[in-house]
């Protein structure tokens, strides 16, 4: 089934499809079951009557005369007819059929009667259903010429009085039970309706919104179990509009410092375009190359500054990084432009069992720009140095230069946006290295620390044993 098909599915419909239907099959099993119960209740009710009769007979049975006599009380069995509302047949018999008085064709039961026990059974007498109650007992005192023998007594009546009661009864119970299911079906539709008008209430108050309202959904009044879900809203519109603010930050941040280059890169380019001397126009054309080069890294840095803000413990998995390898990596990228100044670069305690747990590219990314940063401050012949160092609590990464440091007030401004430090003043840059890795450093709950020199500054990058990453704000 297509995705879009299942996601058309109503709760509402879902809900009464699946209460309405159970109500409805519950109160026909319990309407079986009353059936059955109020079959056996009537039943016990006429076969006690019946059971009167047949003791009333079997009480007007003599065989003092040596034969098989019964003083019939016929009253009584127009009585019993009467309060029946029934045909009512009997049949008196000695168990070996000599004798036999009434209803001759009155059917016997299937199994042996026992003794003074009385049985009930349902059989057709005269192509019509009737409910018969027998019982046999012993002759006291017994025919002539017997020396043992027993009396069987039975007494029939027409099952149509009895059913056409508990028809009545039953239709009576179904049009009871059929007005409960519509109303308690009433009860549920409008059960479901109403404790569906919560969310009723949350899509409006979502669709009424003013297309830049990323605040927090308030909703106390909406039910417990409700709340989960608005908090997953919340929480996603959070997400959202946080994005939403680095991307707009993203763009200030472009438009402030390309506008500038961009700029200086049209006058420069009309410049050369007028200038007749081949000479000036290649001077030219060299300064456009350099505010080229320039805005390329500026750009570059930017990106890299976003991503590092985008990144989450939902998109990037913590693997182990070894320090020292991804330090000589990065050394080997950046060794022309230490070979252009003539500087040392050294590494030390490259011991490649220290590792740390984090995000290979973001690591790569912080010591990219404190190498570029190092390289670019320090003078020509210069040296710098990349020590690596594990504690049992931390494990430090740093890199130190015999540039010209920082003073105090900048080593507090340290890691702010397009913030350049006394000795940035003078040399290209758009002041965003440090902030990178200051926002990497955050996201592996990690610090950045700087330490003026005599000569130079070094920076130290401090990693948490074991610290996850941390989501950025």
């Amino acid at each position: 089934m297509p995705q879009a098909d299942v996601q058309s599915h109503s709760l509402r419909a879902l809900l009464l499809w699946i209460l309405i239907p159970a109500q409805v099959v519950l109160l026909s099993i319990a309407l079986w079951h009353s059936s059955y119960q109020l079959h056996n209740q009537i039943d016990l009710a006429y076969d006690r009557s019946l059971l009167g009769a047949l003791r009333a007979i079997d009480h007007n049975i003599a065989t003092d005369s040596g034969g098989l006599a019964v003083e019939l009380p016929y009253l009584m069995l127009e009585f019993f007819e009467l309060a029946a509302d029934n045909a009512v047949y009997y049949r008196i018999l000695t168990e070996d059929g000599l004798a036999d008085i009434g209803s001759q064709e009155l059917p016997l039961p299937d199994q042996p009667l026992q003794s003074n026990v009385p049985v009930f059974y349902d059989q057709d007498y005269l192509g019509t259903p009737i409910r018969i109650a027998a019982m046999a007992r012993d002759m006291n005192p017994p025919l002539y010429g017997l020396t043992h023998g027993r009396i069987i007594v039975m007494v029939g009546e027409d099952r149509s009085g009895r059913d056409s009661a508990i028809r009545g009864i039953m239709l009576r119970s179904i049009a009871r039970d059929a007005l409960e299911v519509l109303a308690s079906s009433g009860l549920i539709f409008l059960g479901v309706l109403i404790g569906l008008r919560p969310l009723t209430r949350l899509y409006n108050k979502l669709k009424n919104r003013q297309i830049d309202d990323l605040s927090p959904i308030l909703a106390p009044e909406l039910p417990r179990e409700i709340q989960p879900l608005v908090q997953a809203v919340n929480q996603h519109v959070a997400r959202h509009a946080r994005q939403a603010r680095q991307q707009q930050q993203f763009l200030d941040d472009a438009s402030h410092q390309l506008r500038t280059p961009l700029a200086i890169l049209n006058t420069q380019l009309d410049y050369a375009l007028r200038e007749a001397d081949p000479a000036e126009a290649r001077t030219a054309l060299l300064a456009m190359r350099q505010g080229l080069i320039q805005a390329q890294r500026t750009a570059a840095q930017m990106l890299a500054l976003a991503r590092a803000r985008e990144s989450s413990p939902q998109t990037d998995t913590l693997q182990p990084v070894a320090l020292a390898p991804l330090a000589q990596d990065v050394i080997r990228q950046l060794y022309s432009l230490a070979r252009q100044k003539h500087q040392t670069i050294a590494l030390d305690g490259a011991e490649p069992a220290i590792s740390v747990p984090g995000i290979e590219w973001l690591l790569r990314e912080a010591i990219l720009n404190l190498l570029d940063n190092a390289i670019k401050y320090t003078p020509i012949g210069g040296t710098i140095t990349l020590h690596i160092a594990q504690e049992p609590e931390r494990t430090l990464f740093s890199i130190q230069d015999t540039g010209p440091g920082m003073s105090k007030a900048d080593i507090r401004k340290a890691g702010l946006r397009f913030r350049r430090g006394q000795a940035g003043k003078h040399s290209h840059g758009a002041g965003l290295g440090l902030a990178i890795v200051r926002t990497i450093m955050q996201r592996h709950r990690g610090t950045l620390s700087i330490h003026p020199l005599k000569q130079g500054c070094k920076i130290t990058l401090v990693f948490p044993s074991s610290a996850p990453p941390a989501a950025m704000i």
